[in-house]
């Protein structure tokens, strides 16, 4: 007798399709959503970011332009952008007193300079020990040289001033290196304990099992490693020892006047000196400029070193 032949076995049900992108043109792939919403989001930030360039970049053009023109017609309201162009106040600005601004200049690049690589030099150290060292309460610590931020720049003016004077150290450059110097140093500390805590500690006891030393592992293991962090950390230190003036103001008078203290000699009650005061803005500028501009890949490098993880 012959076996009945098996019921034969339902399909199963076809699965539903995945959700793709709406279809489009023949031979062209039609981005997904997502894909477009972060399109538009990626434009409109970009958009923004020039809008912010843009905006910042305004008033340096205005200042260069503005020191192109004659002193008649950099007063004038409003402005008059078609103005015909002139060197005139370069001219002034660069035969103003017996020597010119040459030695204001020197003087701020002394004290900008030298104050930036005391704190390089202070800062290093102290940032190793507070983020690779096992250091008690570091982040009481990190708060305490910030703390030292807090008080205002006013209200220590007179009691360096009575310092100075009595230490005969008026009008003397060293001691606005010095007074750079202690002001930047918190603010150094903090940006580089930040960079020196992504470098992996292995790497230092590694060199220290070969038998280097600290300056060892500091100068050859550690700065390489860290230099866009260094590098950023002396352009924000050299640009504020560059543009400071109420202590360069209050302490210096001829020998050690900086470039800004010198760029105030400009502003009279009398007569014209807008388009001086532009020409002399703009070279002023040029070093930091120029500084920013060298420096431009490691700035951004350094200062994006700690942000991720």
């Amino acid at each position: 007798m012959t076996a009945p032949a098996p019921a034969p076995v339902p399909a199963a049900p076809a699965a539903p399709a995945a959700a793709s992108a709406p279809a489009g043109p023949p031979g062209r792939t039609v981005p997904h959503p997502a894909v477009r919403r972060a399109r538009r989001r990626n434009t409109a930030l970009g958009m923004l970011a020039w809008l912010a360039g843009i905006v910042f970049f305004l008033p340096v053009a205005w200042m260069t332009l503005t020191s192109l023109h004659s002193e008649a017609d950099a007063a004038t309201n409003p402005p008059s952008l078609a103005a015909p162009l002139t060197l005139e106040g370069y001219r002034e600005f660069f035969a103003a007193g017996a020597a010119g601004p040459w030695p204001s200049l020197a003087n701020s690049a002394m004290a900008s300079l030298f104050s930036t690589a005391a704190v390089l030099l202070l800062a290093f150290p102290a940032a190793y020990a507070l983020s690779l060292r096992p250091v008690r309460k570091w982040r009481d610590v990190l708060f305490f040289f910030l703390s030292t931020k807090m008080l205002p720049v006013i209200a220590g003016l007179l009691p360096v001033y009575l310092f100075a004077r009595n230490t005969g150290l008026l009008d003397n450059i060293w001691l606005l290196v010095l007074l750079y110097t202690s002001m930047n140093l918190p603010i150094a500390v903090w940006m580089m304990q930040s960079f020196l805590a992504e470098v992996p500690a292995a790497l230092i006891e590694a060199a220290q099992l070969d038998g280097a030393r600290l300056p060892t592992v500091l100068g050859r293991v550690i700065a390489p490693l860290v230099g866009p962090g260094i590098a950023a950390t002396a352009l924000i230190c050299f640009i504020f020892s560059w543009n400071e003036m109420l202590f360069a103001r209050v302490l210096t008078g001829v020998t050690a006047q900086t470039a800004p203290v010198f760029l105030t000699g400009f502003i009279t009650s009398q007569g014209l000196f807008l388009a001086k005061v532009c020409a002399a803005s703009v070279v002023i500028s040029l070093p930091v400029l120029a500084a920013g501009f060298a420096a431009q890949d490691k700035l951004v490098q350094g200062l994006s070193l700690g942000a991720v993880k």
